[in-house]
């Protein structure tokens, strides 16, 4: 079973629906149980960094989604879900993340004729294709809303940019660590394709 891990901050409904729209199905629970017991975990997010940090501290979270990304299980972040994966953001502030990945998270600094946040239709250009994007052409376009973005330490960890206008990290993968900043729920065709080849991982 896959499932999405519940903080009360998120589109979870339309994730689960995009699970179900290609074929698998999906929970949406915070119950330590139920997540411990779950073939794979998504982490999805919409909202502030520091809000979304609080609660998984809250509902005793962190250590789980650690411990999940530990053991080797299929784990896949959406939006704020790449980015609580990093040591910091610098939203409103300066907050801690949950530090399973080296880097921080930074604010858009672009030409005055591009707006932020980075809304709509972009391309997503790979430097490593991870398995989940299995059959998706290089250069696809995927659904984006975002003000903020990763900056890994290890550039190894990118699995494909964005430009906007200048190419900022919009995809990772380590082992079975996979996370995007477009939303791939919202992404159509390509993005239920993604969902699928995650699921078929569990």
């Amino acid at each position: 079973m896959i499932a999405i891990i519940d903080y009360q901050m998120g589109n979870l409904r339309s994730v689960q629906k995009g699970f179900e729209r290609v074929g698998h199905a999906a929970a949406i629970t915070s119950d330590p149980a139920v997540l411990a017991e779950a073939s794979a975990l998504v982490l999805p997010g919409v909202g502030a960094f520091a809000d979304a940090i609080a609660e998984l501290d809250r509902r005793r979270l962190a250590p789980l989604i650690r411990s999940a990304i530990a053991s080797g299980k299929p784990f896949l972040g959406i939006c704020l879900g790449l980015q609580m994966l990093f040591d910091r953001s610098y939203e409103d502030g300066v907050h801690e993340g949950l530090g399973i990945l080296s880097g921080e998270v930074r604010q858009f600094e672009v030409p005055r004729e591009l707006k932020v946040p980075h809304m709509g239709w972009n391309q997503v250009r790979y430097r490593h294709r991870p398995p989940i994007f299995e059959g998706i052409e290089d250069e696809s376009h995927f659904y984006f809303v975002h003000s903020y973005y990763v900056v890994p330490e290890d550039k190894a960890v990118v699995a494909g940019e964005t430009a906007y206008p200048d190419p900022f990290c919009s995809m990772i993968w380590r082992d079975n660590l996979y996370a995007t900043q477009f939303h791939p729920e919202k992404s159509q065709s390509a993005g239920l394709r993604v969902l699928r080849n995650f699921a078929e991982l569990a």
